[in-house]
């Protein structure tokens, strides 16, 4: 059996990324499981797990990782450092044609790099088995409720970044005491199932949308809802998942009806550009819009959100939209929704959110990437190899090639 080697990189791009794709322990683990397997650290200066952390696990920390048979990052490769002819694991951001990432693609095609995207990563059904979305949802609900506290006066919490982990931010939360509003999560998936964590390490009770848009407490209670919940077709009162996964142009928004009782909003939705807008500009300048906080986690520049103007970042994650002008403003100000839209959440809490993600890593991916790939989960995961387009991403060519 031939030695496999595994080089973990360290991220280079602009700003940094603290996350690693493996913790030291979880290197530790492969090793004793994979006889073949040999594993190399590249020294990093800004990683959330210090090269020290590495060698105390007995890992092996270098600055040259070219003898590596594979590599395995989190975010893009700059180009002019990616190694031809090698196996590279990342988040590439080039499967919709991203232009800001096209020399990247370019660069993958012409140093014959066998690359494979985590974000294409499924199962047989389809469904993607690994990413850092459930942290994306645990952030992301935090900062909903910090960005609540500090406009009305009522607590203030430490930024999650300044937190070590995420005992430390559940701390924070446990000097939380909200009033009795109401908080509304859109979403089904891994982000909204992280916000529910932490929604419910806060004890609010949860409630059905029917009880949500008719019933008063005395507590503060959520209702999480699902595209069926605020979406409706066109002229019709039937409701068909997979027709409105294929043809979301032909249905419409009835969430305004929420907006009337809803005190904080937490997006954590797939959007679709053809799908409708949740709401609109003109139903914010309404008095009954009563949404004043808004977590857009899903961060899409002038999608299902008409409030997110833009990403927001980890150090100043809140700004204020202002429903008469219609332009960003003062955050916390009476006048002005307060919005949080950082579109990279899980580098607040990089440490628990890469164990997250290795551990998917190693039970759901490794087997096939260090073993035989027999449920093909690599080679539909592989965007190009040996200098081509794979099959599946062939639409790219006119992106990869000019």
């Amino acid at each position: 059996m031939s030695t496999i080697k595994l080089g973990i990189l360290r991220e280079e791009k602009t700003p940094p990324d603290m996350r690693v794709p493996l913790t030291p322990r979880q290197c530790e683990e492969l090793l004793r499981m994979y006889d073949n397997l040999e594993i190399f650290i590249q020294s990093s200066a800004i990683r959330c797990y210090t090269d020290d952390e590495y060698r105390s696990f007995g890992l092996k920390v270098v600055e040259d990782i070219s003898h590596c048979n594979i590599l395995m990052g989190v975010k893009e490769v700059p180009p002019h450092l990616l190694i031809p002819g090698k196996k590279y694991l990342f988040f590439s951001h080039t499967i919709k044609k991203q232009e800001h990432n096209r020399k990247l693609m370019h660069a993958l095609i012409e140093k014959k790099i066998h690359m494979i995207d985590y974000e294409c990563l499924k199962d047989t059904e389809g469904n993607r088995i690994i990413g850092f979305g459930r942290y994306a949802g645990v952030v992301g609900a935090y900062n909903g409720i910090r960005g609540y506290g500090k406009k009305y006066d009522l607590f203030h919490l430490k930024p999650a970044h300044l937190c070590r982990d995420r005992e430390e931010m559940e701390e924070e939360l446990r000097r939380v005491k909200l009033p009795n509003i109401k908080i509304c999560l859109t979403g089904g998936g891994r982000v909204a199932n992280g916000v529910i964590e932490t929604l419910s390490s806060l004890k609010i009770r949860k409630v059905t949308p029917y009880e949500f848009l008719n019933c008063h407490y005395r507590e503060p209670v959520y209702c999480q809802l699902h595209a069926k919940d605020y979406i409706k077709k066109n002229n019709e009162d039937s409701w068909d998942l997979k027709d409105f996964y294929e043809h979301p142009e032909n249905y419409h928004s009835v969430f305004v009806q929420y907006t009337k009782v809803c005190d904080l909003y937490i997006s954590a939705h797939f959007w679709d550009p053809r799908s409708p807008r949740l709401f609109s500009k003109e139903d914010m300048k309404k008095p009954d819009f009563r949404i004043s906080v808004i977590a857009d986690i899903t961060c899409d520049i002038n999608g299902s959100v008409p409030t997110t103007l833009r990403a927001s970042t980890i150090k100043e994650p809140f700004y204020g939209y202002n429903p008469e002008t219609e332009k960003e403003d003062i955050p916390f100000s009476a006048n002005t929704i307060t919005v949080m839209a950082v579109d990279n959440l899980p580098c607040e809490l990089p440490r628990d959110a890469s164990e997250d993600f290795g551990n998917d890593l190693i039970e759901r991916v490794l087997p096939y990437l260090l073993g035989n790939d027999t449920l093909k989960i690599i080679e539909r995961a592989s965007i190009c190899k040996d200098g081509k387009l794979c099959k599946d991403f062939e639409y790219l060519s006119d992106y990869a090639y000019s």
